[in-house]
C-alpha cells in the first residue's frame, strides 16, 4: 500500500463525490444520505492521512521525499505520474484531510438546497487540494491547482450569501489569471530544459529533474549568481500566481468578498487550505527553482508582507461584520508567514510553514463559529449581538479560546508561530535579502500583534460581553453536542501546538533547511556558456 498512499488520498475523494452522484440517482436518496456518504469518505481518507506519520525515515533527509509514485504519464512531451511528500508538504496534506470532515460536519443542517452538489463539490475540492501539495511534476500541479478553483466556485456562486455570484465570479478572474500565467512560466521551462545539455531536445516538467538541471548548471538561468532578466521573469510569472492565492497585499481584494459570500464550509477550506498553496508554491517552486531572483526581489515582498500585516489588522478593526472581520484578519496573518519565508532563516521559515497550519487551525475555527452564531440569528453583524455570553456560555468559551489563539497568546499555537517569524526576521542577514534595519522590519510587523488584539478582544467585548439588550438573543441554544464535537478537535490543537511544538518542527526542520540552503548558498549558480555571457 505505501507505494500507493498518495494516490489513494488523492482517490478517495474522488470516488466519495462519485458515490454521492451515484446515489442521488436512487429512488430512495434522501438529504441525510449525502451528507453521511461524504462524511464516511472523507474520514477514510483523514485515517489513510495518518499512515504518512508512520514513514520510518522520520523525514530526515530534506532532499527526500516519501511516499513516491513517478511514472509515465504523457510521454510525448515528457510529463509524469509524479507525486511524494516531505516536511513541507506533509502537514499540509494532514490539514486538509482534517478540516473537510469538519467542514462537511458544520454543514449537517445548514445546506437547504442541491444537498448531492453540495457535498460531491466538497469532495472534489479535497481531493484537489492534495494533488497540489503533493504533485512533483509541474503539469499535474498545474492541473490539480486550477481542478481547486472550479469546485470553490460553485460553492461560493451556489450556496453563497446575497452577492455570491460577484463574489465568486471575482475569485475565480483573480486566480485564474495568475495560474494562466505561471502555465506559461511551466511551459518556458519545458523549452529551457529541451534546449538545454540535460534535455538534448527533450524537454520535461519533472520538478526533481528540473530542480537537477539547476543546481548543475545545465540550464542557464543565472550569471555568477545573479539572476538574468530571464529568470528574473519566470520568477515573477510564478511569483503572481502565488502571490493572488496568498493572498498577498495589494492581490488581496477577492479574498474578503470570497469569504463573506461563501457557506461556512467554503469559508474554512478556503482559509485553511486554498490560501496555503500560495505559500506552499512559493517555497516549492520560487525558492527552489529560481534562489537568485528570490534573493533579489526579496526587499518586495518584506515590504508588501509588512504593510499587508497592518493594512489588514487596521481594516480588520473597522469592519461592523464579524465575518469579514476575520476574513482581513487573514490577509494580516498571511502577510506574517511571508515575511518569515523571506527572512531566509531557518527560524523564519519553520515558523512560517508553523503558521500555516496555525492559521489554518485557529480561523478554521472561528469560521466556524461565525456559522453557527449565524445559523441562530441570520446575522453577522456585531452590533446585533452583545451579552451572548449569558445564554451561550460554551460558545462564548470556544469563541474566547479561539481568538486568543489567532491573537497568538502564549502556550497556545499561534505564539509560536509568530514568535519563531519575528525572531528569525530580526536575526537575518541583511547580505541575503538586502533590507538593512530588520529590528525596524520586525517591530512594524510585530505591531500587528498589538491591533490583533485590538480588534479581536474589542469584538469579544461587543459580541460577548455586557448586558443582553436584545430580546432575539434572550432565548438563543448553546452548542450542540455535533458542535462541541467538530470544534473540540481544533482546540485541542491549538493548545498542543502551543505547548508542544517540537513533533511538527522536527519533520519540517530537514525540508525546510534544504530550501534555505538552496536560497542562501544560490546553489543553482549554473555558469553560463561564453554564448549566454555575451548576450548578458
Amino acid at each position: 500500500m505505501q507505494p500507493y498512499l498518495l494516490t489513494i488520498l488523492i482517490l478517495l475523494p474522488f470516488v466519495g463525490a462519485l458515490a454521492v452522484a451515484l446515489h442521488g440517482l436512487a429512488p430512495y436518496a434522501r438529504k441525510e444520505h449525502y451528507r453521511w456518504v461524504a462524511l464516511g469518505f472523507s474520514l477514510v481518507t483523514f485515517a489513510a492521512s495518518l499512515l504518512l506519520l508512520t514513514e520510518p525515515v522520520g523525514f530526515g533527509r530534506g532532499d527526500a521525499f516519501h511516499f513516491v509514485q513517478n511514472v509515465p504519464w504523457v510521454e510525448s512531451i515528457g510529463a509524469r505520474y509524479h507525486v511524494g511528500v516531505d516536511g513541507i508538504s506533509l502537514w499540509l496534506v494532514i490539514l486538509t484531510t482534517l478540516l473537510v470532515p469538519i467542514s462537511i460536519l458544520s454543514s449537517w443542517n445548514s445546506v437547504e438546497r442541491r444537498e448531492l452538489g453540495f457535498f460531491a463539490f466538497m469532495l472534489l475540492l479535497e481531493s484537489a487540494m492534495i494533488g497540489v501539495f503533493v504533485s512533483l511534476d509541474l503539469l499535474l500541479f498545474y492541473l490539480f491547482f486550477e481542478a481547486s478553483l472550479v469546485p470553490m466556485f460553485f460553492l461560493i456562486g451556489a450556496w453563497g450569501g446575497e452577492r455570491r455570484l460577484y463574489a465568486s465570479v471575482k475569485f475565480f478572474i483573480f486566480t485564474a489569471v495568475g495560474s494562466l500565467l505561471m502555465l506559461a512560466g511551466i511551459i518556458w521551462l519545458w523549452y529551457l530544459y529541451a534546449a538545454s545539455p540535460a534535455g538534448a531536445g527533450t524537454g520535461t516538467f519533472d520538478y526533481a529533474l528540473l530542480l537537477d538541471a539547476l543546481q548543475q548548471g545545465k540550464m542557464s538561468l543565472n550569471l555568477g549568481g545573479v539572476a538574468t532578466r530571464e529568470q528574473a521573469i519566470l520568477f515573477g510569472l510564478f511569483a503572481f500566481a502565488f502571490s493572488v492565492k496568498v493572498p498577498l497585499f495589494p492581490f488581496h481584494t477577492w479574498l474578503p468578498d470570497a469569504h463573506t459570500e461563501a457557506p461556512t464550509a467554503g469559508s474554512v477550506i478556503l482559509a485553511g487550505v486554498l490560501l496555503k498553496m500560495g505559500t506552499y508554491g512559493l517555497m516549492r517552486f520560487n525558492f527552489a527553482f529560481f534562489p537568485e531572483a528570490t534573493r533579489e526581489f526579496a526587499p518586495i515582498f518584506i515590504v508588501l508582507a509588512v504593510i499587508g500585516i497592518i493594512y489588514g489588522a487596521l481594516v480588520a478593526m473597522v469592519q461592523p461584520d464579524v465575518k469579514r472581520l476575520v476574513a482581513y484578519s487573514s490577509v494580516s496573518h498571511m502577510g506574517f508567514v511571508v515575511l518569515g519565508m523571506f527572512s531566509f532563516t531557518e527560524w523564519g521559515m519553520q515558523g512560517a510553514l508553523y503558521q500555516m497550519l496555525n492559521h489554518g487551525v485557529s480561523t478554521g475555527a472561528l469560521f466556524l463559529l461565525v456559522g453557527m452564531i449565524y445559523e441562530r440569528r441570520h446575522t453577522r453583524m456585531i452590533a446585533e449581538f452583545g451579552g451572548l455570553s449569558k445564554p451561550m456560555p460554551l460558545f462564548a468559551t470556544f469563541l474566547v479560546f479561539t481568538s486568543l489563539s489567532s491573537v497568538g497568546l502564549p502556550l497556545l499555537n499561534g505564539f509560536v508561530g509568530e514568535f519563531l517569524i519575528l525572531f528569525g526576521t530580526w536575526n537575518s542577514d541583511p547580505a541575503i535579502h538586502n533590507v538593512t534595519r530588520t529590528w525596524v522590519v520586525t517591530m512594524l510587523a510585530g505591531t500587528g500583534v498589538i491591533w490583533a488584539a485590538v480588534y479581536m478582544l474589542w469584538m469579544l467585548q461587543r459580541v460577548l460581553f455586557g448586558r443582553v439588550t436584545l430580546a432575539a438573543n434572550r432565548r438563543l441554544a448553546d452548542l450542540n453536542w455535533r458542535e462541541i464535537g467538530l470544534l473540540a478537535p481544533l482546540l485541542v490543537l491549538m493548545l498542543y501546538m502551543g505547548a508542544y511544538p517540537r513533533p511538527f518542527l522536527a519533520r519540517s526542520r530537514a525540508s525546510v533547511e534544504a530550501v534555505r540552503a538552496r536560497v542562501v548558498a544560490g546553489e543553482s549558480q549554473g555558469v553560463f556558456h561564453a554564448e549566454a555571457r555575451e548576450a548578458q
